[in-house]
């Protein structure tokens, strides 16, 4: 899903690069000798098959006399290159700029949505839970490993849930209470920082229960509003600002709530993990 997303939007900038090809009266042929580029390149980029550079947009405009169309369409190039970023890119200086470029996207959000399969949502994390985390993706993207920092900001992060005019809907999978991160204390003490973010009238924290049934096929995502929605993907972070696309997901989240446990509901299921841990 995160490849075809991407691979959609250069589709549609092809396009409309080629729109502009044919209304200046040009062949593919034709367009690549004024630009002095392999024809080649010309059907690559409008077919979606190469993204152009924004020098390559600036020539192409040009040559087709529309000179006045090159900056919306780098910006739209731009865009598209933001739609899909591999961790490795993301992460190349390690954990902390990835956690300091959340930082300034919640800040600027008055309603996130977060649902996670598998692990606790990283702004709801104890310090010594984000530190197993961290170091885990430190070590499998094989990047700079700066956990202290990473965790330094991720902690910082938090400041976000205390600030009037945020909301917080977390649901997350019952996996999520069981998949072993650190030790059997780290985990314990993990479910025990979401007994109390319960309290928090600012957030509402729902867990779907392992027997619920499967009425919605979804992975890891975060809304921010209605502005656009974060997936993390095993190889890069896709991020969707299309509107119907954010409005897939805002009712993937929706069936995903419905189903989820609340209150003296949720508060069980975490105290039965909690005392199986303990028991352990």
């Amino acid at each position: 899903m995160a490849t075809s997303t991407a691979l959609q939007a250069r589709e549609a900038l092809g396009s409309r690069l080629r729109d502009l090809r044919k209304e200046a009266g040009l062949t593919g042929k034709g367009l690549a000798a004024l630009a002095g580029w392999d024809s080649s390149k010309i059907s690559k980029i409008e077919y979606g098959k190469q993204a152009p550079s924004a020098d390559d947009i600036h020539v192409w405009c040009r040559a087709c006399g529309a000179a006045d169309q090159a900056d919306d369409l780098v910006i739209t190039a731009r865009d598209i290159e933001a739609m899909y970023v591999e961790w490795r890119r993301r992460l190349r200086t390690g954990t902390r700029a990835r956690q300091e470029k959340s930082q300034t996207l919640e800040a600027e959000t008055q309603l996130m949505r977060w649902f996670e399969p598998v692990l606790v949502p990283g702004l709801l994390h104890t310090a010594e839970y984000a530190t197993a985390v961290l170091e885990r993706v430190a070590a499998f993207y094989e990047i700079p490993d700066d956990t202290d920092a990473g965790v330094s900001a991720r902690m910082e992060r938090q400041q976000v849930l205390y600030k009037r005019g945020h909301s917080f809907h977390f649901v997350m999978a019952q996996q999520a209470l069981r998949t072993m991160v650190g030790s059997h204390d780290v985990m314990a003490g993990q479910l025990d920082r979401l007994l109390s973010i319960m309290s928090m009238a600012r957030v509402r924290l729902g867990i779907l229960p392992d027997r619920a049934p499967y009425v919605v096929p979804s992975n890891q995502f975060i809304m921010f509003d209605d502005r656009l929605v974060h997936v993390e993907a095993v190889s890069a972070e896709l991020t969707i600002t299309q509107p119907r696309e954010i409005a897939l997901y805002a009712r993937a989240f929706s069936t995903l709530a419905g189903q989820a446990a609340y209150g003296t509901r949720a508060r069980s299921l975490i105290l039965d993990e909690l005392e199986q841990l303990r028991n352990a």
